[in-house]
């Protein structure tokens, strides 16, 4: 009898073997003559050499598969024992509209028509800007498309920045690391990656880099080489700021940049950066601008009528201004 010791690397157990094993045990139900079991993070198979070959080339697969969709199920156990069978899951798998699974088996997919068109910038340019008030996904499907990208080994890293403005990106003064004191500014895009990527694995690219958070400021001097880069909040740069961000653009490399014009939080004597940049670049080849709207709100249907009440209120300010100093002939 031969033996075989698979290791299970960066991978929650449970959302791979299942739980009380059942995944595991179902693949052992599919091969009598052998003996496959699960301590820790190690699984055993005992048995002949061509039932050991095809056993170890199924887990093999169901790794990738975890490390693809971040969990692992009945459905997905069948698919590889009998890859002829008709499994359902396959078919939402490769659903082109579907970006990922979450890491609770979800699927993470563009809801509205500008998200899709985001989706399809993204595929064609390598620099790409996503416009439009909170609510409308920009932050969550750009962080969907940098995982995908990583999962899809397009790039080897994910890099998201942000201009902490509220700190004055003077971070010396705060209590902790550099994690610990961005944190605060950056939480949704940590509510994104921790629905996208299970806990352990999450854990297992912040340690080693895969994905690293960083506010602006210490962007400066680096070359972005095979990375998905995510600038967010750009409204709040400065001109010199996100045009040191874009110069970082390395080979191989993916760069979003995502704001909101509505809401500028700079000194009211500094210029925004982002506005600058889409008047630049409105005709330079190979980027793409992405403009969302109020239609594209996916949260509470109370969000998408304030927008649209301070947009109105807004037009009424400019006119009201405009009557009181006309333009002289």
């Amino acid at each position: 009898m031969v033996e075989k010791v698979i290791t299970l690397e960066n991978i929650s157990l449970i959302d791979f073997l299942g739980v009380e094993n059942q995944n595991i045990k179902q693949l052992a139900a599919a091969f009598p003559s052998s003996k496959i079991t699960s301590r820790g993070n190690e699984i055993k198979i005992q048995g002949k050499t061509p039932e050991i070959t095809k056993i170890n080339e199924i887990l093999t697969s169901l790794i990738d598969h975890y490390h693809k969709f971040g969990q692992i199920n009945q459905k997905s156990v069948n698919k590889y024992i009998a890859p002829d069978g008709d499994v359902d899951e396959d078919v939402i798998a490769t659903s082109p509209d579907v970006l990922l699974y979450g890491s609770k088996g979800g699927l993470i997919k563009a809801k509205t028509a500008n998200q899709q068109r985001l989706v399809d910038a993204v595929e064609k340019h390598d620099l790409v800007f996503a416009l439009g008030p909170a609510g409308t996904g920009k932050t969550y499907i750009s962080v969907a498309l940098a995982v995908r990208a990583l999962k899809n080994k397009e790039v080897k890293k994910i890099i998201i920045s942000r201009p902490v403005v509220e700190a004055g990106e003077s971070l010396g003064f705060l209590p902790g690391d550099m994690k610990e004191k961005v944190d605060p500014y950056l939480r949704p895009i940590y509510d994104a990656l921790e629905d996208m990527i299970p806990v352990e694995k999450l854990k297992y690219y912040y340690e080693n880099k895969i994905i690293e958070i960083a506010p602006l400021a210490y962007m400066r001097g680096r070359t972005l080489n095979n990375a998905f880069v995510l600038l967010d909040e750009a409204q709040n740069t400065t001109p010199m700021q996100i045009k040191m961000f874009m110069t970082r653009m390395g080979p191989s490399s993916k760069v979003m940049i995502n704001g909101d014009r509505s809401q500028i939080d700079l000194p009211s004597k500094v210029k925004s950066g982002l506005i600058e940049a889409i008047q630049v670049l409105k005709n330079v080849q190979g980027i793409a601008m992405v403009e969302m709207s109020a239609e594209d709100v996916v949260r509470h249907r109370l969000v998408k009528s304030i927008i649209e009440a301070y947009s109105k209120a807004d037009e009424q300010s400019k006119d009201r201004a405009a009557d009181r100093n006309p333009v002289q002939g």
